[in-house]
């Protein structure tokens, strides 16, 4: 009887702990949205179509600039993360293609989680206890295979400016510049925290002023030993440069659309504060609905920056309507 008591008490404290969990408060640990208790797109509202064309008449060479990794196996992953490709030829053996025209034909299979390579980080990836973006409880809704709110589908469009921030020609003007001996081109080394004050001083260098509806692209030269996959993989994980919380929050103010970066988690690791867990990340994506885009190739329109004296571009990026997805591959293209 005694055990059976036990077991109930058991019962009932898990219970009850059960529905505190489901009746957290949102309302005090997330701000709500700017656009209104039923809005889950959160900072891509800011791109209206007179933000895409003014972006636009801003396009001078019409150069394609790729800031996207393409996927392949062995890139550096994120914790238990993994990626396979498997490629099935089907009818090419002898004797075994299709009619008089003799087809035959291919198809790719791949299996990864969908923040893996260059991507998105949705507003249903990172929430505080079970409160995401705009106040929402997200344990009511997710079952076994999706979310039913804050997934990819309700994103509008990412056809807006991108500003690149060359950190690597900020730190190294100013004199703070430390690097990585494995990186093979300039790169700061992880730790490095990236401040507002930074940010501004690499709007400063090529006259740009940040507008609402803009993307900010951050080129810390980290994304040279992800290029250098298997081999650096390890010290690409182990750390990055990034921005603090100081940052995040000017960011925020700035009004911009998406904060990105050629890191795999965009804000500095490891953090300012070893008490937080990817603060900035709750910063942008859940409390203000800017969404993150990690692993981009910067590299390439940080030269054109250079070239050309000029850090803004017309930036182009796919984004599949994923119904729940909480991230996503994306192709991303600069044109200047």
């Amino acid at each position: 009887m005694k055990f059976a008591s036990t077991l109930v008490a058991t019962f009932l404290f898990f219970a009850s702990a059960s529905v505190a969990l489901a009746q957290t408060d949102c309302t005090k640990l997330v701000p709500p949205s700017p656009w209104g208790p039923n809005d889950q797109t959160g900072a891509t509202n800011r791109v209206t179509p007179a933000v895409t064309k003014a972006a636009a008449a801003e396009i001078q060479e019409g150069k394609v600039v790729p800031m996207s990794y393409p996927l392949v196996d062995g890139v550096p992953l994120f914790g238990t993360r993994f990626t396979k490709t498997i490629l099935t030829a089907t009818s090419l053996a002898p004797g075994a293609s299709f009619g008089e025209n003799e087809l035959t034909y291919m198809e790719d299979t791949w299996l990864s989680q969908s923040h893996v390579g260059t991507h998105l980080d949705g507003l249903g990836h990172i929430g505080r206890k079970d409160c995401y973006f705009n106040q929402i409880a997200m344990g009511k809704f997710i079952n076994q295979n999706a979310m039913t709110k804050l997934g990819l589908e309700h994103l509008k469009s990412f056809a807006t400016r991108g500003v690149i921030i060359d950190a690597v020609k900020v730190f190294q003007q100013s004199g703070k510049f430390k690097t990585n001996s494995a990186c093979k081109k300039p790169c700061l080394e992880k730790g490095t925290v990236i401040s507002a004050a930074d940010l501004q001083a690499g709007l400063k260098m090529y006259n740009v002023t940040l507008r609402e509806g803009d993307i900010v692209v951050i080129h810390t030269g980290w994304g040279d030993l992800f290029e250098q996959f298997p081999a650096q993989n390890a010290a690409y994980n182990s750390g990055e440069p990034g921005i603090g919380k100081d940052a995040a929050k000017w960011l925020i103010g700035q009004k911009v659309v998406a904060v990105g970066a050629d890191t795999w988690a965009v804000e500095v690791i490891p953090g300012e504060d070893p008490k937080e867990a990817f603060i900035v990340h709750n910063l942008l994506i859940t409390d203000s609905g800017i969404h993150i885009i990690e692993n981009v190739r910067t590299d390439l329109m940080a030269a054109e920056a250079a070239r050309t004296n000029r850090a803004t571009f017309f930036f182009n990026m796919t984004v599949p309507r994923a119904v729940g997805m909480t991230g996503n591959f994306v192709g991303i293209d600069g044109i200047r």
